[in-house]
């Protein structure tokens, strides 16, 4: 684990984190006065599923290769069904809220967030297979920790755009969430 082990597991953390970062983003905008308390769960919620998924992937690679293949076709129709639902849901609560109308996160919206945005990072459990049980750690610790980082950020532009835009914001994010799912859907494609 050489300085390039690092550098490439902080650039797969950070390809791997724009869709949780777009999430956050429209999380944000659907609740501008989140708490700073909800604020960092709901970065860490997305930073631990980030972390979780590769080393499930490593462990199923290790174990149950070819079940994990098949189950590996499915995750974009996973990811689009759970986005557009949220999204969807968003969509029409800020429509039926009017300008005033915020949208609170809640845990169940959150954990299906969660699972949504870091399905795909499963299949770095591939990617990172050849390395022994401590790398494989020590990378979805990196990939993680990023994830955090980035999370917060996006949770933090969207609060201060959300609070501006007020209930336009509700739309706006989840308008963003269909797009996510319709882009994890079609890139499996291309």
């Amino acid at each position: 684990m050489g300085i390039v082990f690092i550098i490439n597991s902080l650039l797969l953390g950070a390809g791997l984190a724009m869709d949780a970062f777009s999430v956050s983003l429209a999380n944000g905008l659907g609740e501008p006065k989140m708490s700073r308390k909800k604020h960092i769960l709901t970065a860490g919620s997305f930073a631990f599923f980030q972390f979780l998924m590769p080393m499930a992937g490593y462990i199923l690679v290790r174990t149950a290769a070819e079940r994990f293949r098949l189950f590996g076709k499915a995750v974009p129709y996973i990811a689009l069904i759970l986005l557009l639902f949220i999204g969807g849901e968003m969509l029409i609560e800020g429509i039926k809220g009017g300008e005033t109308q915020a949208v609170r996160l809640t845990p169940k919206k959150l954990f299906v967030q969660s699972i949504a945005t870091s399905i795909d990072a499963l299949s770095v459990g591939f990617t990172i297979s050849g390395y022994n049980a401590a790398a494989a750690l020590v990378a979805s610790l990196i990939i993680g920790t990023v994830t955090f980082f980035i999370c917060f950020i996006g949770l933090s532009i969207g609060r201060k755009a959300g609070s501006r835009l007020s209930g336009k914001a509700v739309i706006l994010g989840g308008c963003i969430l269909i797009f996510i799912g319709l882009e994890i859907f079609i890139k499996s494609f291309i």
